[in-house]
């Protein structure tokens, strides 16, 4: 058998319900920021019915790119039937995995049917087995700290009698109160013939356990009568069952709770839906009409005149049977619960010390960036020196999920523009936790007439009047520019909804740009399969000069420096050297002399053709003795045409992942977003500024 890569681990439990799989995202996120090709394996499976939703959840954040039939071992029904053979089986299918990734997290069983005296010893087995190991993972709810000891105790020696190695116990679901007592007894287990284990407790986050809207549509069988679809993805944070009058309904009422009722409880449907919709009352997250019943025309013409978007479900069964079934719908953590992800990584991060447990598992230091393992580090550099960022565009849905999980993970302080009832009463549908938030509504903000006031002196040479200016400032984005100019926020992220040029016209107005460089750009940190470069200028300047284009290169080096890369310049023309003439190429030959005379200590080449900058060979032919042919990090196209046109080709052709236009030049960081950008792009666009911010001295 092939000894197996040092840096796999094996998170294993001896019962259900540990929160196994929030270790293992967790553990598996920490992985992609320090090796190239992260897999997930799940050495025993249920074959033949539904998919196994916790491999698909991992499979979505690995970097190996397996598909998910290579990353499966055995079920439990050729596991019962030879456990030799099956074993045998899993271990070659792991080393098919492991021969293709730089590091494995293996998820052991769930404590489900397996015919075995003990499950744990079973994963001990495989994991003695495979060479790599243990992440014992226990339960603390319910349990004194004394039992919690001695369950680790048991299951310790149970993994050492299967000749496997446990490297870190944690103790997940705990009771947040006796979090330091666990720790401290689990501390003391050391010299009991524990060396060297590693423990850590987190404690019970209900959110990771708590059903979606969908999930209890599907236990009661119901269908949506009326809603936003979309909602069906919240989370379900308690279950009220109304059998009460609606008066003593509505004292009972919590945000993000689901309220039971016949259909034929008109008094208590209406005045659940208006106290949802009203202010000052819970945003529940969705009601079941049980019984079969529907509403009366008249009160169902009344409902969908109201126009929420509050879903709204109908089951056939009884109350006894809709509560019953309610109550045992558990929730799951999927690929789609993007709250429940971004939870369980900040309990993670928060209560485990991952770096100091995967050193066990001796990952080389690579040396190739990929696209997950810079977007790790954009995050973990933002979360670093927290920065505060202004968000115009409150009215964006996708501006207040991306606001959510950026304050989920600490990415940065956040203050969201809009007006501030409508704002929050939108995210509690949406299931966003804005509370850590400030908003701010630019049209009745107490700022408005000193931001008036300072605008119409800064602008007053084009002759603006601070009534003029009172008009212009309840715009958002000049609002949100002001919000920075008084360093009140420390960068801006906007676009969502508007046009580049209103995102970035007041900046050039109000913010103007840094002493020595006078030409506001951009460029796109492009994330190829195996490094990051950085392409400029590709969204602001139609068509630089000489002295525009050098502003650009020193601007882009400096940009690309603040994200860890390298920079080496290649001023980029159709012709490398002095084998070319023409205006275009002396337009860049002269701009490559302003480069090297503002910053003699930046390495610098142009003109030079784009496969003489990176490709080695070429570079050998055609400039032999250049530092930076072969190896450019930094590419500075000579017009908006040829950048722009380059960094859409790379992206769509070679699959690259283009992060910006991050924008540069200016003496504090905003950031425009392009109108179609995810939720996923909005976060690291608000982490990008956050490091920008960082370099900004006040």
């Amino acid at each position: 058998m092939p000894a197996a890569p040092r840096s796999a681990i094996y998170v294993a439990s001896p019962e259900g319900d540990t929160g196994k799989s929030t270790v293992a995202l967790g553990i598996l996120h920490r992985l992609t920021a320090t090796a190239a090709k992260v897999g997930v394996f799940r050495p025993i499976t249920r074959m033949g019915e539904q998919r196994d939703y916790i491999l698909e959840l991992l499979l979505d954040h690995t970097t190996a790119g397996l598909p998910y039939e290579e990353c499966v071992g055995v079920s439990y029904q050729q596991l019962h039937a030879d456990p030799d053979t099956a074993i045998a089986d899993i271990v070659d299918r792991f080393h098919q995995v492991a021969d293709q990734c730089d590091a494995v997290v293996v998820v052991g069983s769930d404590y489900t049917d397996i015919a075995t005296p003990s499950e744990l010893s079973m994963n001990a087995r495989i994991a003695a087995n495979l060479g790599i190991p243990v992440v014992l993972t226990v339960k603390g709810r319910d349990r004194t700290t004394d039992q919690i000891v001695k369950l680790v105790e048991v299951c310790v020696d149970e993994i050492a009698a299967q000749h496997a190695h446990t490297a870190a116990v944690v103790v997940n679901r705990s009771d947040p109160q006796r979090m330091a007592e666990i720790a401290d007894a689990l501390q003391r287990l050391e010299p009991a013939g524990l060396k060297n284990l590693k423990s850590y407790v987190l404690p019970e986050e209900p959110l990771l356990v708590a059903p979606s809207v969908a999930e209890l549509q599907t236990s009661v069988e119901g269908s949506l009568l009326q809603g936003d679809p979309e909602l069906l993805s919240r989370e379900v944070r308690d279950v009220l069952v109304a059998g009460m009058t609606a008066e003593h309904v509505l004292e009972r009422l919590t945000d993000g709770v689901a309220v039971i009722t016949p259909g034929d409880r008109s008094d208590v449907v209406l005045a659940v839906l208006s106290a949802h919709a009203a202010e000052g009352f819970p945003s529940l997250s969705g009601v079941i009409l049980n019984g079969g019943l529907g509403l009366h025309p008249s009160i169902a013409a009344l409902v969908g005149g109201l126009g929420l978007r509050l879903p709204i479900i109908e089951t056939r069964f009884g109350t006894f049977e809709t509560a019953g079934r309610v109550a045992s719908t558990r929730g799951r953590v999927t690929t789609g619960s993007h709250r429940k992800v971004d939870t369980a990584l900040t309990l993670m991060d928060t209560h485990v010390d991952t770096a100091d447990l995967l050193t066990q598992l001796a990952i080389p230091i690579p040396s190739v960036v990929t696209p997950q393992m810079f977007a790790y580090q954009l995050l973990d550099r933002a979360r670093a020196d927290r920065k505060h960022i202004v968000l115009p565009e409150g009215d964006d849905d996708r501006i207040l999920r991306a606001a959510g999980r950026l304050l989920q993970r600490s990415v940065a302080d956040l203050t969201i523009l809009g007006e501030e009832a409508q704002v929050r009463a939108r995210a509690a549908e949406l299931g966003v936790d804005l509370s850590a938030a400030a908003v701010l509504d630019p049209k009745t903000s107490e700022l408005c007439d000193r931001f008036a006031e300072q605008y119409a002196e800064l602008r007053k040479h084009k002759g603006v009047t601070v009534e003029q200016a009172r008009e212009t400032i309840h715009d958002v984005s000049y609002f949100g520019t002001m919000l920075v100019y008084n360093d009140m926020v420390d960068g801006m992220v906007s676009g969502a909804r508007h046009t580049t040029a209103h995102t970035v016209r007041p900046s050039f107005e109000i913010i103007k740009t840094l002493p020595d460089v006078s030409t506001v750009s951009s460029i796109f940190l492009m994330c190829l399969a195996d490094e990051v470069l950085a392409y400029g200028d590709c969204a602001i300047v139609p068509d630089p000069t000489s002295e525009q284009l050098a502003d650009i290169a020193i601007s882009s080096a400096r940009t690309a420096a603040q994200f860890g890369i390298e920079p080496r310049v290649a001023m980029l023309s159709y012709s490398t050297g002095t084998s070319g003439t023409g205006a275009d190429v002396e337009k860049v030959r002269k701009a490559t002399e302003l480069v090297r005379s503002r910053e003699p200590e930046l390495l610098v080449e142009g003109p030079i053709q784009y496969d003489a900058a990176v490709e080695p060979s070429v570079a050998a032919t055609k400039m032999p003795d250049s530092q930076v042919a072969g190896h450019a990090t930094v590419l500075i196209f000579p017009d908006l045409n040829t950048g722009n046109n380059t960094y859409k080709a790379v992206q769509r052709s070679a699959g690259a992942i283009a992060i910006g236009p991050v924008l540069q030049g200016l003496k504090k960081p905003v950031n425009d977003l392009s109108r179609g950008a995810l939720v996923e792009d909005i976060v690291y666009t608000v982490a990008i500024t956050a490091i920008q911010a960082q370099g900004i001295l006040r």
